[in-house]
């Protein structure tokens, strides 16, 4: 299983493709649509679904027009999906003063759900923190985190359903993983999971 990651245009969030051969999943698709698909096709893949770390806007900007592109589904933790359909919930209001809103996730996630990319799987490790239903995923030999731990620092805790009680528990659970995993943030450049967990513990 390898990743590549799309740089967007807006928000700074990043856009990740994860392949399996020729299976592809899209992770927080904030980059074009024309982006996403290019980076699909110089594997030779095809995308079969669209992962979502957590539910805020500058992570689903282009969750619709990629699903209408392409006719897959979106996941989404449970305790994030209503995120989607509330331009409140998502933070897009908090900061331009109106809604933003997607239509309902095709499918839902729980902890430790297994999701198969070809003959591979991804793991979903529920973090709630940043939001409650913000998620990772174990993909063997990389982690995809989202907003829950970047680099040099974690998510803010400070938005709907965000808690820092939580964001600690999470990052303990995380710790429980292999340091030397790669990690691959919603935000900046990827890290080693040891490293990114230090650097978090002075936050705390």
């Amino acid at each position: 299983m390898n990743i590549k990651t799309v740089c967007p245009y807006s928000f700074g969030a990043n856009t990740y493709i994860i392949f399996s051969e020729h299976h592809a999943l899209a992770v927080d698709p904030s980059a074009s649509v024309e982006a996403i698909m290019s980076a699909v096709a110089e594997e030779g893949a095809v995308l079969e679904g669209i992962l979502l770390t957590h539910g805020h806007f500058d992570h689903t900007v282009s969750l619709d027009t990629l699903r209408r592109a392409t006719a897959v589904g979106a996941y989404i933790h449970e305790s994030d999906a209503v995120m989607l359909t509330d331009g409140k919930k998502n933070a897009f209001y908090t900061f331009y003063g109106k809604e933003c809103v997607h239509a309902p996730a095709e499918h839902t996630l729980t902890d430790g759900q297994v999701l198969n990319l070809g003959n591979e799987e991804i793991r979903v490790i529920h973090t709630p923190g940043h939001s409650g239903g913000s998620v990772c995923f174990d993909c063997g030999d990389f982690l995809v985190t989202g907003d829950t731990l970047f680099a040099e620092s974690i998510g803010r805790c400070d938005l709907w359903s965000g808690s820092e009680a939580l964001m600690q528990s999470s990052l303990e659970l995380l710790r429980t993983l292999d340091p030397s995993l790669t990690i691959y943030p919603g935000h900046g450049a990827p890290s080693r999971l040891g490293s990114a967990l230090d650097n978090a513990a002075y936050f705390f």
